[in-house]
């Protein structure tokens, strides 16, 4: 274990950023599961909200922006099929 307290400190914030990352990962992650389920106008209309937490989730540092524009392409074009 560390023993300054910058590297205490860091430890905590390290600690609390990973969790958030996880949370924010997972819901989008659900998100996009939930919106694959659907299909017409439904997906459609939740498309939006859906991108939007994928960017967000690019915007923190979660995913790659690389990663995000896959997703959001994979994403259209699949609500697009439905």
């Amino acid at each position: 274990m560390a023993n300054h307290q910058a590297t205490k400190k860091d430890v905590r914030q390290s600690a609390k950023r990973r969790d958030r990352n996880r949370y924010y990962g997972k819901t989008t992650r659900n998100a996009i599961r939930d919106l694959k389920a659907l299909n017409g106008k439904e997906a459609a209309d939740k498309l939006p909200d859906v991108i939007s937490q994928v960017d967000k989730l690019a915007k923190r540092g979660v995913i790659h922006k690389n990663k995000a524009n896959n997703i959001k392409s994979k994403l259209a074009r699949a609500a697009k099929k439905a």
